[in-house]
């Protein structure tokens, strides 16, 4: 996964307010619909925070849990969430810190794409979902399609993907993979 300077990272919590915020709400919306009460959530990538801060005020009886590997973003996330009851931990995909079977739902947003080690990372995610747990992977639909779809099926099985258009966007540039542990 790339490691966003301070630089980008500040300009990427600009794009992300002013682009993403309808994905965001997209996303967010698809979590309550796949959480029970006090699921444990982890926003895998979870850059300036923006989506869990969403999901934290739609959402609280979640745990929520955000990852990135660049400190900066982390930085930047603990201050979007300032007072909200999330934890944030600088960390790879690859080598989640959380325990075998003690997530409900993870989520990832337009960073699946930048995982250097694709069949390492979703290995890692199948550790960490509990059984019957779900993950929603929301990425760019023309990044890396083949290798992300061969790695989630070859870990998970079935693979459902759906096309989602932002909203100031004319055409569906985004894909949702969907799997189930």
């Amino acid at each position: 996964m790339t490691t966003f300077g301070y630089e980008q990272s500040i300009g990427y919590d600009r794009r992300a307010t002013r682009l993403l915020t309808g994905l965001y709400r997209r996303i967010a919306t698809d979590i309550d619909a796949r959480t029970s009460d006090a699921a444990t959530v982890v926003d895998l990538g979870t850059g300036p925070g923006k989506l869990l801060s969403r999901v934290a005020a739609r959402r609280p009886d979640l745990r929520l849990h955000g990852i990135d590997l660049s400190p900066h973003m982390i930085a930047i996330a603990g201050r979007t969430l300032a007072g909200q009851p999330v934890e944030l931990a600088v960390a790879d995909v690859a080598e989640l810190p959380y325990p075998d079977a003690s997530v409900d739902f993870a989520v990832s947003s337009l960073s699946m794409h930048e995982w250097p080690d694709l069949p390492a990372a979703v290995t890692e995610l199948r550790r960490v979902l509990r059984p019957g747990g779900a993950a929603g992977i929301y990425d760019f639909r023309f990044a890396r399609t083949r290798q992300i779809r061969q790695a989630l099926a070859t870990t998970f099985g079935t693979v459902d993907t759906e096309t989602v258009r932002l909203p100031w966007h004319p055409v569906a540039v985004i894909a949702c993979y969907r799997v189930s542990a």
